[in-house]
C-alpha cells in the first residue's frame, strides 16, 4: 500500500470449539502474530464464524485500528465469504483479507504432533501477514449485461427454461435443431409419465401453449447455433435457420397426396424407428409447433413432384443467418437413447426390441402388437448400455442412467393395464426406483409382475432362440442362484441415455467442459449444480446428466433462475482476481494467448508495439499466462509474484 496508508493487520485465530485448539496452541499462535510488524491486533475466539466473532472484526475496522484482516480457522470453502461479508459491512475492503486454514491443514492432519501443528499454523499466519503487506484494495469488475437469454434446445428442459425466463420479463431466443419443438419427451407419446396423471405429450403441449402466449420469446426451429463469441453479459451468437420449403400449411388432402407421391422413405425418428416416413416431415402431434411441415433435404432427391401436387411447396427458400447478442445462455440439448449393437442381448432378431421401440409401438397402435399378435409374455432386461465394465472392442457406459428403471416400470404397469393376462418378467441387477418412484415398483408387484435379480459377476442374462421364440437364460440371486430359462414372446431391452450429438457439438462451440460420462459438466454437483466454468453459461436437463422428466423440469427452472439473477438487473459483478499486463514489460510474445484455456487474451498493436490485452470478463485467474510469460509482464491481481515470493520466505522462517 502507498505511504500514509500503511497496512494495519488484525489477526483472529479460531478455536473451532476444540477442533483446532485441542491440537494447535492457539494462544501461542496469537503471541507470535503480535511480534510481527504491521500487526496491530491479534485475538483468539472460540467461534470466529459466530455473530460475536464477526463483531470483533467489524468493531476493529470501524474503530480505525485495522484495515487488513487475517482469520485463521477452518477451510476457506466454508467461511471465506462469511468474513469478507463482515469486512464489507464494517466499511472495509473485502479483498484486504487472507484466510488461513489451520483446521484441515494443521489440527486435523497433525493431531498426533501438537508441536508441529502449532509451528505450522504460526508459519501459515506469517505467510498471510507477508501477503497483506503488499496487498492493495480491489474492486469487483462490473460488466453490463444484455437483458436477453439464449436457450439452446427445444425439449421439455428448453421449453421450461424459456417459459420461466420469459415470464420474468426477459427477451428469450429459443433454438431447436429439429423441425418441431418437444424433443425426446414428445416421442413418449401416449404413455403416461409418472408421477403426472398425463402423457408426456400433454406436458410438452402445455408448455408450448403457454410459451406461445408470452410475447417476448423468439422461436427458431430447424435451426442450429453456428458460433458463439464474447463473454458473460455480452455473448454474440450466430444461428443458421434452415428453410422448411413450405410457404404455408397444406390442407389434409394436400398432405395425403404429398405422402403418396414421395418415394423416398426412412425410419421415423419420432416413433423411435417403428414406422416409416417420407421426406415430408409432418407435425408429430396435435398442438405441435410449428404447424407447418418441413422437407428433409438429406432424404429428398429433388424430383419436383411435390411442387406440382401442392403450390405451398417452395424450394426457392434459402437458409437464414441470424445474429444475436444475449446476456446468458442455457444449454438444454437433451440426450440420445443408447443403441444396442446387433446381437447384443439378441438385438436385431425378431421379438427383441428396445424400451423406446416398445413405446413407439404403443403410440402407433395404442397397444402392444408383435407380428399382428399381442404378446402373452414379456421380459424386460435392465441396464442395457449402462453400469457395464469397459471391455476392448465393446460399447460400454459405466454410469447408471437413473431414469431407466422407473421408465421400464412405468411402461410395464401401463401394458398390464392394457393386457391384464400378459406375464411380465423384470430381469434386473437392481431396481433403482428412488423416492416417490417406489410407488411404481409396489404397483408392479401388486399386478403380479415377477422380478428376477442377476449378479453380473456370475454372468449377464443371455437371449437364446428356440422354435423362433426368444428365451431369456439367467441365474436368479433371489432363488439361491437358480438358473432359469424364460420362454417369452417379447424381450424388451431397457436402454440408458447417452449425450446427444447436439450436446457434443455445442460443448465444442461453447468450450464448456464435459464429464467422464460425456455429459456437460457443472462446477459443483451440490453448490453450483447448473453453472459451468464459463460465467453466463448454464446447463439443464439431460444435456447435463441422465434424469427423468420431473428432475429435468426442476433443473431447467434452476438454470433459468440462475440466468435471471445474472441478467435481470442489467449488469453483473465479477471477482477481481484476474490477470493484468505490465505494458512496459510486455514484448508481445503471444505465449500467453496460446496458453489461456478461456480465450481471454489477445495481442493488440502493430509490429514493434504489440502488447497482450486481457478481457477481464473472460479471465478466470488460473495463472497459466503468468507461468509462461518470459518477461514477467503477466501478473494476477491479488496474487502478484512478489507477494508469493514474500509468503514463501515468511513461511520458511526459522524463529517458530
Amino acid at each position: 500500500m502507498e505511504e500514509g496508508n500503511r497496512v494495519r493487520v488484525g489477526v483472529y485465530v479460531c478455536h473451532c470449539g476444540g477442533n483446532i485448539s485441542d491440537v494447535v496452541n492457539v494462544k501461542r499462535v496469537v503471541e507470535e502474530a503480535r511480534k510481527e510488524g504491521d500487526v496491530v491486533v491479534a485475538r483468539d475466539f472460540m467461534f470466529m464464524c459466530s455473530e460475536a466473532g464477526q463483531k470483533l472484526i467489524e468493531d476493529d475496522i470501524r474503530s480505525g485500528k485495522v484495515n487488513a484482516v487475517i482469520v485463521a480457522s477452518c477451510s476457506p470453502r466454508l467461511h471465506e465469504a462469511t468474513f469478507r461479508a463482515a469486512i464489507t459491512r464494517a466499511g472495509g475492503n473485502p479483498y484486504m483479507y487472507y484466510h488461513v486454514d489451520i483446521r484441515e491443514e494443521c489440527s486435523w492432519v497433525h493431531e498426533n504432533d501438537k508441536e508441529e501443528a502449532t509451528n505450522k499454523a504460526i508459519r501459515q499466519v506469517r505467510a498471510a501477514i507477508a501477503y497483506l503487506r503488499r496487498a492493495e484494495p480491489l474492486n469487483r469488475i462490473r460488466v453490463d449485461c444484455e437483458r436477453s437469454v439464449l436457450v439452446i434446445g427445444g425439449g421439455i428442459a428448453g421449453l421450461r427454461a424459456a417459459l420461466d425466463l420469459a415470464e420474468s420479463g426477459l427477451t428469450v431466443y429459443l433454438v431447436e435443431r429439429a423441425p418441431f419443438l418437444g424433443g425426446n419427451a414428445a416421442k413418449i407419446g401416449r404413455v403416461k409419465v409418472f408421477p403426472y396423471e398425463k402423457t408426456a405429450i400433454d406436458v410438452v403441449r402445455g408448455l408450448i401453449e403457454v410459451l406461445r402466449k408470452v410475447g417476448s420469446v423468439a422461436i427458431y426451429t430447424n435451426a442450429e447455433v453456428e458460433g458463439v463469441s464474447g463473454y458473460v453479459g455480452n455473448f454474440d451468437v450466430t444461428i443458421r435457420v434452415n428453410p422448411r420449403y413450405f410457404r404455408d400449411r397444406p390442407n389434409e388432402q394436400e398432405i395425403e397426396e404429398l405422402k403418396r407421391i414421395c418415394s423416398r422413405k426412412t425410419r421415423d425418428e419420432f416413433s423411435f424407428g417403428i414406422s416409416e416416413r417420407t421426406a415430408l416431415v409432418l407435425p408429430p402431434f396435435n398442438g405441435a409447433y410449428p404447424e407447418i411441415p418441413a422437407i428433409d433435404m438429406a432424404l429428398c432427391d429433388k424430383c419436383g413432384l411435390c411442387t406440382k401436387a401442392c403450390d405451398k411447396v417452395d424450394f426457392s427458400q434459402e437458409p437464414q443467418v441470424v445474429h444475436l447478442r444475449v446476456g446468458a445462455i442455457v444449454v438444454a440439448t437433451g440426450f440420445k437413447p443408447y443403441k444396442p449393437e446387433k446381437g447384443e442381448y439378441g438385438y436385431g432378431l425378431p421379438g427383441v426390441i428396445t424400451l423406446q421401440e416398445l413405446v413407439g409401438l404403443i403410440n402407433k397402435y395404442g397397444d402392444v402388437v408383435i407380428n399382428g399378435k399381442r404378446p402373452r409374455s414379456i421380459a424386460f432386461i435392465y441396464c442395457v448400455g449402462s453400469r457395464r465394465r469397459r471391455e476392448e472392442g465393446k460399447k460400454a457406459n459405466e454410469y447408471c442412467s437413473r431414469y431407466c428403471c422407473v421408465a421400464a416400470l412405468d411402461v410395464a404397469t401401463t401394458i398390464k393395464e392394457l393386457m391384464r393376462d400378459v406375464k411380465i418378467y423384470h430381469v434386473v441387477r437392481d431396481v433403482r426406483s428412488y423416492g416417490i418412484n417406489e410407488i411404481l415398483f409396489e404397483e408392479a408387484s401388486r399386478q403380479g409382475q415377477v422380478f428376477i435379480k442377476y449378479d453380473v459377476d456370475e454372468g449377464e442374462p443371455q437371449v437364446l432362440y428356440d422354435n423362433g421364440k426368444p428365451i431369456v437364460k439367467v441365474k436368479d440371486v433371489l432363488t439361491d442362484h437358480t438358473e432359469l430359462e424364460l420362454p417369452v414372446d417379447l424381450v424388451v431391452l431397457v436402454t440408458g441415455m447417452e449425450p446427444s450429438d447436439g450436446t457434443v457439438r455445442i460443448a465444442e462451440k461453447l468450450k464448456t467442459s464435459r464429464g467422464i460420462d460425456g455429459f456437460l459438466q457443472e462446477v459443483h454437483p451440490k453448490l453450483r449444480p447448473v453453472e459451468t466454468m464459463l460465467s453466463g453459461i448454464f446447463i439443464a436437463g439431460t444435456a447435463q446428466a441422465p434424469r427423468g422428466i420431473s428432475e429435468t423440469l426442476a433443473s431447467a427452472s434452476a438454470a433459468a433462475a440462475k440466468a435471471m439473477s445474472l441478467v435481470l438487473k442489467g449488469y453483473t459483478e465479477l471477482e477481481p482476481f484476474v490477470a493484468f499486463v505490465d505494458q512496459d514489460k510486455c514484448r508481445g510474445s503471444g505465449l500467453c494467448v496460446s496458453e489461456c484455456p478461456y480465450g481471454a487474451i489477445e495481442i493488440r498493436g502493430e509490429v514493434g508495439g504489440k502488447r497482450a490485452w486481457v478481457n477481464e470478463a473472460l479471465c478466470k485467474g488460473c495463472g497459466a499466462c503468468v507461468a509462461v510469460c518470459p518477461s514477467g509482464a503477466m501478473q494476477l491481481r491479488g496474487l502478484r509474484n512478489t507477494q508469493v515470493e514474500d509468503m514463501i520466505r515468511a513461511a520458511g522462517g526459522a524463529h517458530a
